[in-house]
């Protein structure tokens, strides 16, 4: 763990971030005091809806013919 101070973290940002990248982890402080830690993103795994497929037909918003309302009422 590498800690900087504020003004050196302005400095040195393209840096620091090139090592936080990397995986280092580095730690800001303000007056020798740690205020921040700077660390790479991890991605988010990409979000899925339900378990079941769902196939949504072309003609779902179609009004529904007469004897389908019939049945519903």
């Amino acid at each position: 763990m590498t800690q900087v101070n504020v003004q050196e973290a302005k400095t040195r940002l393209s840096d620091l971030l090139l090592r936080s990248e990397r995986g280092e982890d580095i730690v800001i402080a303000r007056a020798g005091r740690p205020v921040a830690r700077l660390v790479p993103v991890e991605e988010a795994p990409p979000r899925r809806f339900g378990v079941m497929r769902l196939d949504v037909p072309e003609d779902f918003d179609e009004p529904l013919e007469e004897s389908e309302l019939a049945s519903w009422e």
